[in-house]
């Protein structure tokens, strides 16, 4: 899809310094620059790539004056991070703007769906769905029993929801996500094996919510597990049954929560990050990456290491770590200055 430098600028309400009928196609970083590209400069650092750039269109701060010939037609705004950020939103959302009913794929009689829905081909909507309006399920992806999405919300390719599973408005689901899988939950026997205990519940998913490819949230083996409002989940992260995710809360890639903890709102976890279950997390929490976590979290706090304690502390405990080494050697030096001593006044 192809776009003018005058309707861009209709969209950003920004000034055109060039050709107003130049045209792009794609975007592109400024020193990567191809003719047909849109680009933009806001950091002064990359500069100097505004005279040499091939792109077609860049978009600048409207005091951005140039003090070389250019070859690229301007864009100003008031903003241009932010100009360019606009500009990518309403670009995803015109790449993603499919509808229709794609064959082969499977709708239950019973299920129920609004206005605008996009079923790719190969995917299956089991009995009583109800899907709300501009809903986008692409290729692949399988909608259990019983299961309600709310209006515009993207389930990406090979995307699994399982039976009883709620999702609010707005939400995306990337591909590889699994929601609402059994919870892990097994009773041990006297003779070693296990014996699997039912998981009944569901998965509640509020709004704004983002989950990553390759996640997955386990069903609450009584109850909900839930992830409310607003809270952004990375690629590969595990959330087991009967956990919480407080709202706004952004979880980074391969973390893993067990059973039944309930974090907070507003936290940030780092990636690969390790949290035990049935904990209390409080809000506003930051925990950084590659962090065990084993016991009640208060509100505000950041912590490190594993297992965790505070960031400044661990800071602070770190670099004596890092000089330990040298360290022994003074300790090493010491003791033989002593031994030396005393030998010397023995004799």
């Amino acid at each position: 899809m192809k776009f003018t430098a005058e309707q861009i600028a209709g969209i950003l309400e920004g000034e055109i310094v060039g050709n107003p009928n130049v045209e792009v196609s794609r975007l592109s970083k400024i020193e990567e620059g191809t003719s047909g590209s849109l680009t933009f400069l806001s950091n002064p650092k990359y500069t100097n790539f505004i005279y040499t750039t091939e792109a077609s269109i860049t978009i600048v701060n409207d005091t951005f004056e140039p003090e070389s010939p250019i070859s690229t037609t301007l864009i100003k705004v008031s903003d241009a991070y932010k100009a360019f950020s606009k500009l990518l939103e309403f670009y995803n959302q015109v790449k993603l703007n499919k509808s229709g009913i794609e064959n082969p794929s499977f709708i239950s009689e019973s299920a129920a769906y609004g206005e605008n829905l996009y079923l790719g081909s190969f995917s299956y909507i089991g009995d009583n769905v109800i899907l709300g309006d501009n809903v986008k399920v692409y290729p692949g992806s399988f909608i259990g029993d019983n299961v309600t999405i709310g209006n515009n919300v993207i389930i990406f390719a090979g995307a699994k929801i399982y039976s009883e599973t709620v999702i609010g408005n707005d939400c995306t689901i990337h591909s590889g996500a699994v929601i609402g899988a059994d919870g892990f939950g097994y009773a041990p026997n006297e003779d070693g094996t296990y014996n699997k205990i039912p998981q009944i519940g569901n998965v509640i998913i509020e709004d704004y919510v983002d989950i990553g490819a390759n996640s997955t949230i386990d069903r609450a083996t009584l109850g909900s597990t839930i992830i409310r409002s607003g809270v952004k989940i990375d690629n590969q992260v595990q959330i087991a049954h009967n956990v919480e995710i407080g709202k706004n809360t952004v979880i980074a890639a391969q973390t893993g929560i067990a059973g039944s903890t309930k974090l907070g709102e507003n936290g940030m976890i780092g990636g690969q990050v390790g949290i035990v279950g049935h904990l209390t997390i409080g809000n506003n929490v930051r925990i950084q990456a590659q962090s065990g976590v084993a016991s009640n979290i208060k509100d505000n706090e950041v912590l490190q290491g594993s297992p965790t304690f505070g960031y400044s502390d661990f800071s602070k405990s770190y670099v004596y770590f890092k000089n330990l080494p040298k360290m022994v050697k003074e300790i090493e030096e010491l003791k033989k200055q002593i031994l030396n001593q005393k030998n010397g006044n023995n004799g």
